[in-house]
């Protein structure tokens, strides 16, 4: 919780036992802490701003004001109850559980040398039909994250800028469309429109594809993480796919339920990939606007630093089949990180060019999460097909415990008790996947776009001895070695 917040509740806390105290029930006493609440709640709102796991607190403040005035206005015949303490006691125990179930959090500290920018770009493509809308441009919203000094200050970018509707739940549990207003409120690493790091290297890119019904910032314990070891990261909202993208003049589009089938995706292969390729064409469009900012930005920050020559992809979920498609058809793409999912039929069938890591889990793992068998096969047998077609190096990364979620941030948002209960995430504790995921993508793009030594896979599998890997590497026969 943040400051504020908890000295509110630490003051709601002393009120309700002031009342059932007798030896501090005391005028003077109880007015102080009365007072104090309204400070806090004030300052609270002022400060931090509201949040709706907080309403409890707020709604207690206000009861227990009332009953302090009550109780101490000489005129009046109230007086402490029993079950006004009870009451009490109960509402304050809602009021201290549910902001620590759907937390304020923050992001853990990047591990590399360098801190993070932020800006965000509108992109019109005149040369494409919107999915949806026929008879309108493509219009795209992309964030990029770059590389700026350690000791750069300025204001942080929020988690998310505008509040998304999530009625439509996270992974089978229903939610209210307000449930996750609040990730307005959380602050992340980077500074807004920051100057680049001060030199005149050029740092490899990166397009992240998010997961459907997704937002382009739903990986972020990763893109601040390749940031800080030199990447520049730029992350599509795909409008259709994510859960909404809200354009610089306000207008908003949902996602399209009637395209984002994700059963459909299973049972007609051919419906899947007409969507993947399309999307794809949103990662080469991104890729055309992001090298024409590296020749001029017309904010001046970009110009010149980004290697155009170190392209990498990488997505999870829908993501990652949009990541597969675009290293499919775009040769600028060196290198392929595709994280939880199958592997679309005309990827395997034409063959694999760029080197490229599969991070997934094993197939217990994902029936404890009741995926289906047949969804189990697919995912599992396809990586293995795609591997085995490969023409150059590819890696299979199997984290076990891991669930579908656990490959985004979707454990901070919730207490790890909830989220388990809810079957939301796996049996792994989250933290060390998350470790284990960053450790193996931040190996896998200095291997394959900086050209550093192979020896930091070697490394990554003696960090992580319970990940099973199974590579397949160039020049050696084309033999499978598993971990």
């Amino acid at each position: 919780m943040r400051p504020i917040e908890t000295l509110l509740l630490l003051d709601t806390l002393f009120m309700v036992l002031a009342l059932v105290v007798s030896r501090l029930r005391q005028p003077t006493v109880l007015i102080t802490g009365a007072a104090f609440a309204t400070a806090f709640l004030l300052l609270h709102l002022l400060l931090e701003g509201y949040r709706w796991q907080m309403v409890p607190a707020y709604g207690l403040c206000l009861l227990l004001g009332l009953g302090i005035v009550l109780h101490t206005w000489p005129a009046s015949r109230w007086r402490w109850s029993r079950p006004f303490s009870i009451a009490s006691g109960a509402v304050l125990l809602v009021a201290w559980l549910l902001p620590n179930a759907v937390p304020m959090f923050q992001l853990p500290d990047p591990s590399g040398p360098y801190a993070s920018g932020s800006l965000t770009y509108h992109f019109v493509d005149p040369g494409r039909s919107d999915w949806v809308n026929r008879n309108a441009p493509r219009e795209l919203m992309v964030q990029v994250w770059y590389p700026v000094a350690k000791a750069a200050t300025g204001e942080r970018e929020p988690y998310i800028p505008h509040a998304l509707d999530f009625g439509g739940g996270l992974g089978n549990v229903r939610l209210p469309g307000f449930f996750l207003d609040h990730l307005t409120l959380v602050e992340t690493h980077a500074l807004r429109a920051a100057p680049m790091a001060a030199g005149l290297e050029r740092f490899p890119l990166l397009i992240f594809s998010p997961g459907a019904n997704g937002y382009r910032q739903h990986n972020m314990f990763q893109v601040e993480e390749l940031v800080s070891h030199g990447y520049v990261v730029a992350a599509i909202d795909h409008p259709g796919a994510a859960r909404a993208v809200v354009f610089p003049d306000g207008r908003r589009m949902p996602h399209d339920a009637t395209l984002m089938n994700i059963p459909r995706f299973f049972a007609e292969p051919g419906f899947g990939e007409a969507i993947f390729n399309y999307l794809a064409g949103d990662v080469s469009f991104a890729l055309d606007q992001i090298m024409m900012l590296d020749a001029h930005d017309p904010r001046s920050v970009l110009t010149g630093r980004i290697d155009t020559a170190r392209v990498g992809v990488f997505g999870v979920s829908l993501g990652g089949l949009v990541a597969a498609e675009a290293c499919r058809q775009d040769d600028r793409i060196a290198a392929c990180l595709i994280e939880d999912v199958f592997v679309p039929a005309d990827v395997i069938a034409d063959g694999v060019d760029q080197p490229t890591m599969w991070l997934s889990r094993d197939a217990d793992s994902m029936r404890a999460e009741r995926w289906t068998e047949a969804q189990i096969g697919l995912h599992q047998t396809s990586m293995h097909a795609a591997l085995e077609g490969s023409r150059t190096d590819g890696y299979i990364v199997s984290i076990p415990g891991t669930f579908h979620l656990n490959f985004t941030d979707l454990p901070f948002t919730l207490s790890e008790p909830l989220a388990k209960g809810l079957g939301l995430t796996g049996s792994i504790d989250w933290r060390r996947g998350h470790h284990a995921i960053n450790a193996f993508s931040t190996a896998f793009f200095d291997r394959y776009l900086k050209g550093e030594s192979s020896d930091l896979l070697l490394a990554c599998w003696e960090q992580f001895p319970e990940v099973d890997v199974i590579s397949r590497i160039a020049g050696m026969g084309g033999a499978l070695w598993p971990h």
